[in-house]
């Protein structure tokens, strides 16, 4: 499956050489072999490990083509030990090499070789185990290396430490329940111990001891069997058979804290605390007699098999199986000991040989996986691989997943294809492109871009449709210019391998095998249903960037940038590359345009699937702004008759002639026509009209003829409804149409905007008075209808004050009942008061009318906003004053009334009556003739003095009132706000000590004058 590692023999012992490799410990460029005669050999390692790609280098590169040593013997220690070297281990920082050799564990000088001491308490020793780390103090924060050394002697766990090179006086024994086994490091401060019959975990600072549960032979709960094959495995079945031991319990340290136990065929994967992490146990038909870790594999030494597994940790696969005949030994090098990376490069050895395991590059071994169409294994090893160690680890796992949502589309998995393309952000062009001709449109290989007819009254409605010349911004048929869009056919032209290390998104089938079947039937709806989904999200995705009208939100960032900019810069550069169209070849767009492309590629194709599996969705999609090609969008709905969703579409493409004429000839269609009833007369069209903008005035028009005359009532609600667009329209043009079509629509118009929208225009108000005067003009009028229009008339001439009253009394004719008393009105407009009373008392002979024109003229010119301290009566030493009134003109005229009128006292007598207080005293009496009697004057006399005592007594409420007000403004002022409680006003008392400074210049007072502001 893979070639993660290759075998390389580096030392070969000679046949004539009786030892056997018992030992290795590599660190640097020194390889150390204890051999079973217990001599010690040091070797130089010519070949070191490239950590930047990969690969092994040899050290001089101008070297000839003839392969040169891997390694050099430099020296032999042959009395290193009188037995057999068991294990090597070297604490770097205390410069010292450990062995154990004769159930002895001893210390020696690492350049040397030299012993230095041999630790007697060790005796009987079967295994140890080293490590370093960086320690901080607690106290004072300074890190220092502290390195330990455990040795298992039978249950005896002792325990040696290293601060900063120096030795700890003090030794840690801890006594477990059965034999040590094996030691393996979990952290700088706790160990696994693997005993006969279990493991547990030690932590050497609080001499704390944790049994490990696990299944089987690792070591359960009480009466727990666990394991696959019971306490026992085969493995151990088969030593047993032969005579032999039971497997040694094996652990190894994982990444991230994670740590691996096995014991025969079972396995338990645990945290650096001993708690289980719940993954399933490797399936091992043989127990391992050595496992180790070299990052990111987990590795296991078959020695009944002579084989080394290679495995991924986190799916258990066995990724590569290397023949290593009579291999026994596994050395894989501590991350604080090697330099090479978490100790990649490792040894495998047997009793004559070792061989070098060299690692393959990282990103060949993802493209091998890849190429064997192995993708979960290349998605998980990726995952376990840092974004260092990979060239665009991002881009390949992205594409690597594409790859595994591609094969999961072709086993017919939709949902989690779908589900795994949306996680990816893959380019939908290229999601698109799984799918066939009838979901995703036409494929033509053209050169340039593709143009398609443009929508005309041939495809539409059987009239003739063209945009208006004025609307540029208006989507006006579906044929685009080079410059602007790309055809649906031309974004699906194929383009199998980008720039990058992205594949083709079909990939080759493996041999013997063929392509997937087109799509068909029911797995073509479930596959459209879901990518129904997925585009719904590239939708939301291109939000972003693209505003409704094909516009940027923000600016693109350029390339060159800073070192931070260039950070943030490349993050919306790859998500934006995630969503471009491929461009075809010697064709340069702006990422604005690609950007477009996409949106108008992923909408048209949402719009036909969802025609092909949820039809009823497209109208919603349809309403919404978006990029949808208006040719697809006209074929389809038009084929399947849904002309409203149609309309809809036409509306939000601003199409609105298309969609007008449209809308003629349903409206005007036949009921025997296969018109849905919504669509037949003229209801739809008004509600269309009623929705564009008044700088679509002329089309308005232009369609809404039709719509009047078949219904003027529905028809005026174009103009005359609640709404913004209707309130704003250009009104002179309106007008204009509605008098060509009849004169009645253009004064029920008049009437709404001038008493509903209150315009001022004089010219309106003109042309509103021309109408009523003709209309009352008209010979067929009944009286009841002339009597209501002749009222409507004159209270427009009262209410409005915009027209042009010179103007209308020239067309008032003074010898026409009639209009007597819209000249009455018109003359009051201009001030002529006299000439307006004089129609009413002489020529209408309706004092009533008088009167109210006398009042209204009187309110109008005393009118003003009154006070508390102002009368608004008027006053006893203003009553004598000869200040003319209306009411002395009204009163004029009944009583010396020009000839050939004479005088009338009735309605003169109740003038005085009314409003004698409003007259002037001495005019008023001089028009009142000597023959009336003084009797007749009584209820005027009894006014006059009522206004006086009025005046007189309001006169006394004021003044009260006034004392009242400065009474208490006067207390306020000496003894301040009462609703504090503290003292203020004048009585307000301030100390002065000598500490005392001004608040404003900050200088002490001292003898100064003293100033208390009033806060």
């Amino acid at each position: 499956m893979l070639s993660a590692f290759t075998a390389r023999a580096i030392i070969e012992l000679k046949q004539r050489d009786k030892s056997k490799i018992e030992s290795v410990l590599a660190y640097g460029d020194r390889l150390l072999v204890g051999l079973s005669t217990g001599s010690l050999r040091i070797y130089r390692v010519n070949e070191v490990f490239n950590v930047s790609n990969g690969e092994i280098a040899a050290d001089d590169k101008d070297a000839p083509e003839s392969t040169p040593k891997a390694v050099d013997l430099l020296r032999v220690e042959e009395k290193f030990s009188k037995y057999k070297i068991e294990h090597l281990a070297i604490i770097k920082e205390a410069n010292i090499l450990v062995a154990l050799s004769n159930s002895y564990v001893s210390i020696h000088d690492l350049q040397s070789y030299e012993l230095q001491e041999t630790l007697t308490k060790t005796k009987g020793a079967s295994a140890f185990t080293v490590t370093s780390n960086i320690v901080k103090d607690p106290s004072t924060g300074i890190p220092s290396i502290v390195s330990r050394l455990a040795v298992a002697v039978k249950r005896r766990l002792l325990l040696w430490s290293w601060h900063d090179s120096e030795l700890s006086p003090e030794t840690t024994e801890l006594t477990l329940v059965t034999s040590i086994k094996t030691l393996t490091w979990a952290t700088g401060t706790r160990l696994i111990a693997g005993l006969s019959s279990s493991y547990v975990l030690v932590d050497v600072e609080t001499s704390a001891i944790t049994d490990v549960v696990g299944p089987g032979s690792i070591g359960g709960a009480p009466g727990q069997d666990g394991g696959r094959f019971g306490a026992v495995g085969v493995g151990a079945i088969g030593y047993m058979g032969m005579g032999g031991v039971a497997p040694k319990p094996l652990a190894t340290r994982l990444n991230e804290g994670q740590l691996l136990l096995a014991k025969d065929i079972n396995t338990l994967f645990i945290d650096d605390s001993g708690q289980s992490l719940g993954k399933r146990q490797i399936p091992w038909s043989v127990a391992p007699e050595a496992i180790g870790y070299s990052y990111p594999f987990l590795l296991a030494l078959q020695a009944t098999k002579g084989t080394l597994e290679v495995r991924n940790p986190e799916t258990l696969t066995c990724l590569q199986s290397i023949s290593l005949p009579n291999a026994n030994q596994m050395h894989v090098a501590q991350p604080n000991v090697s330099l090479a990376h978490a100790g990649k490069g490792f040894l495998i050895s047997s009793d004559r040989c070792i061989w070098r395991m060299d690692a393959l590059g990282y990103d060949a071994q993802i493209d091998a996986l890849v190429e064997k169409n192995k993708l979960d294994e290349a998605i998980s090893l990726m995952g376990l691989l840092e974004d260092a160690l990979l060239n665009d680890k991002d881009g390949r796992l992205r594409e690597v997943k594409m790859l595994k949502a591609q094969g999961l589309f072709d086993m017919k998995r939709f949902r989690e294809s779908l589900d795994l393309f949306t996680e990816v952000g893959a380019p939908p062009e290229r999601v698109i492109r799984l799918y066939p001709d009838r979901i995703t449109g036409n494929i033509e290989e053209v050169k340039g871009d593709v143009e398609q007819e443009p929508i005309t009254a041939s495809t539409t409605t059987d009239s003739t449709i063209s945009a208006p010349e004025n609307d540029n911004k208006s989507i006006r048929s579906v044929k685009h210019s080079k410059k602007e869009s790309v055809g649906i056919a031309s974004l699906k032209k194929a383009a199998s391998v980008r720039d990058s290390d992205a594949a083709s998104v079909h990939s080759k089938a493996p041999d013997g095998q063929q392509q997937p079947a087109e799509l068909e039937g029911k797995d073509l709806e479930v596959a459209t249903s879901e990518l129904a989904s997925f585009l719904v999200d590239a939708r939301t995705r291109l939000q972003r960037y693209l505003n409704t009208d094909g516009s940027l939100k923000e600016p693109i960032p350029e390339k060159h940038a800073t070192l931070n900019e260039s950070m943030e810069n490349s993050i919306i550069e790859t998500s934006l590359e995630n969503l471009l169209v491929q461009q075809k070849q010697n064709v340069e767009k702006s990422r604005e345009q690609q950007l477009r492309d996409t949106a108008k590629l992923v909408d048209t194709t949402i719009f036909r699937a969802y025609m092909f599996v949820r039809p009823t969705m497209a109208g919603p999609l349809l309403r919404l702004p978006n990029f949808c090609d208006p040719g697809v969008v006209n074929e389809k709905l038009l084929e399947t008759k849904r002309y409203s969703d149609l309309i809809d579409f036409f509306f939000g493409k601003h199409l609105h002639r298309e969609a007008l004429e449209l809308l003629k000839k349903f409206g005007q269609g036949s009921n025997e026509e296969d018109i849905a009833p919504q669509l037949r007369g003229p209801q739809r069209t008004v509600a269309y009209l009623q929705n564009l903008s008044p700088d679509k005035i002329d089309l308005m028009l232009e369609f809404a003829e039709w719509a009047i005359k078949a219904d003027p009532h529905l028809g005026m609600e174009i103009f005359l409804t609640d709404s913004e667009n209707a309130e704003t329209l250009p009104r002179t043009p309106v007008l204009d149409f509605l008098h060509h079509i009849d004169p009645e629509l253009e004064f029920e118009y008049l009437k709404y905007i001038i008493s509903e929208l209150n315009d001022p225009t004089p010219d309106f108000h003109q042309r509103l008075i021309d109408i009523y005067m003709n209309r009352l003009k008209s010979p067929h009028l009944e009286a009841a209808q002339k009597t209501t229009r002749q009222d409507e008339f004159l209270d427009f001439l009262r209410t409005s004050q915009h027209y042009e009253s010179w103007r209308v009394l020239k067309q008032l004719q003074k010898d026409d009942p009639d209009l007597y008393e819209a000249r009455a009105i018109v003359l009051g407009n201009l001030k002529e008061h006299r000439q307006a009373l004089d129609i009413y008392v002489f020529k209408l002979n309706n004092p009533e009318k008088a009167e109210d024109y006398c009042n209204q003229i009187y309110l109008a010119e005393n009118t003003a906003p009154s006070s508390p301290t102002q009368s608004r009566r008027v006053s006893v030493s203003t009553a004598g004053v000869d200040v003319r009134s209306i009411y002395h003109t009204l009163l004029a005229l009944y009583l010396s009334p020009p000839p050939p009128h004479n005088p009338q006292w009735g309605p003169a007598l109740d003038i005085l009556a009314k409003h004698g207080s409003r007259l002037p005293a001495s005019s008023t009496l001089n028009l009142i003739p000597e023959v009336l009697p003084i009797q007749k004057l009584e209820s005027y006399f009894r006014a006059r003095m009522r206004a006086a005592n009025s005046n007189v007594n309001e006169s006394r409420v004021i003044v009260g009132l006034r004392k009242s007000i400065d009474a208490r403004e006067e207390a306020k002022l000496l003894l301040g706000d009462e609703k504090t409680g503290v003292p203020g006003g004048r009585n307000r008392r301030v100390i002065i000590t000598e500490e005392r400074v001004c608040g404003v210049c900050h200088k002490r007072f001292g003898g100064s004058a003293i100033k208390v502001l009033p806060k």
